[in-house]
């Protein structure tokens, strides 16, 4: 069975885990998710997802659009695991509600 069609166990998040990185005070999780694309089967379209240590913490469990699009599984998440920590926090931000003073 290939990864893309592999399911995790009930009790684990579904995703990759490529990081953890810091963010206003707070550890954020970052996981690559992939998403099927009928149009295009035979890649591997990733987003990422970045989850703070608690639901209570932060704004919540946030993600990226599609922004990794791979011939293989390998690719995505080399090229997943190639983001610097500067970079997934620049994403991570991006997908972050605006503060209300802006």
């Amino acid at each position: 069975m290939s990864a893309r069609q592999s399911h995790p166990a009930p009790d684990s998040p579904p995703g990759l885990h490529i990081a953890t990185i810091a963010h206003e005070g707070l550890l954020w999780d970052t996981y690559l998710d992939f998403e099927n694309d009928l149009h295009r089967p035979n890649s591997y379209r990733g987003k990422l997802r970045f989850e703070p240590p608690t639901a209570d913490e932060g704004p919540g469990m946030t993600h990226t659009i599609v922004i990794i699009i791979e011939d293989s599984y390998e690719e995505a998440v080399a090229k997943a695991r190639s983001f610097d920590d500067r970079q997934l926090q620049n994403l991570l931000r991006s997908t972050l509600p605006k503060p209300e003073s802006e």
